[in-house]
């Protein structure tokens, strides 16, 4: 297993899921870190580049999401995951936070919360890539009806992140913190450095960012666009911020 770009080891002990994250169109915003403060806990510090904050509006499929020691099961371990993302850091260890996860799994939205404190919600998706390299994405939430549509186009050579640019800093991520029973937890997550393209977007439908009020004043243009095709991950159980 590679482990020359990770900023920090993995754990000792085995990790607990295998997932892959495929077709993944990165949308970012700059958003004033006031404003984010809100959906941040506060022992978290929001994590700025150039003194900038970032939120991630992101459209992918999961697939072969399984136990470690389970194969995947086609109508389980496969489905489109919508989620919004932001950066933090907290005890020298960048990582990220989700603001939600929507995902087209009962499964996953009734055990993830439980068992990671995840905030994932059950949402009507579909996904497919288009003859552009991009793909095609639409979400709708049944409870509220809050969506996402619209389509992504890739352009360019399949880029890889520098060392110490706004790319490394929106990617190059290696656990994820949530906070769960009363204690801010922390999940490390594996995989090789993310391989990109330059993307385009054209976005329909977006009550998805804005309903979280994060003062984004074109919620159909982000500031930055990527497309990744993926990569294969190795996830860890969580586990509060101190014990390993």
């Amino acid at each position: 297993m590679r482990t020359d770009h990770l900023p920090f080891p993995m754990p000792e002990r085995k990790h607990s899921l295998n997932q892959n994250w495929k077709g993944l169109t990165f949308m970012h915003w700059e958003v004033d870190p006031n404003v984010l403060r809100k959906h941040i806990p506060e022992d978290l510090e929001i994590e700025l580049f150039d003194g900038k904050a970032y939120i991630g509006t992101i459209p992918f499929r999961m697939e072969k999401v399984r136990p470690r020691f389970l194969p995947s099961i086609s109508f389980i371990s496969n489905f489109p995951e919508f989620n919004i993302r932001t950066y933090v850091k907290k005890n020298g260890k960048s990582g990220v936070y989700f603001l939600t996860l929507d995902a087209q799994s009962h499964i996953t939205c009734f055990y993830a919360p439980f068992a990671y404190g995840l905030p994932y919600r059950y949402a009507k998706c579909k996904f497919e890539k288009n003859e552009k390299g991009g793909y095609n994405w639409h979400s709708e939430r049944k409870e509220d009806g809050v969506s996402l549509r619209g389509k992504s186009t890739a352009r360019g050579p399949i880029l890889q992140a520098e060392k110490d640019s706004l790319e490394e800093f929106l990617f190059e991520r290696y656990c994820l913190y949530v906070y769960h029973k009363g204690k801010t937890c922390r999940a490390y997550t594996y995989h090789e450095p993310w391989k990109y393209r330059i993307g385009e977007v054209e976005i329909i439908e977006n009550s998805l960012t804005e309903s979280y009020n994060l003062g984004i004043k074109d919620i159909f243009n982000p500031d930055l666009v990527h497309v990744s095709e993926g990569v294969e991950v190795l996830t860890w159980n969580i586990k509060p911020v101190g014990e390993g």
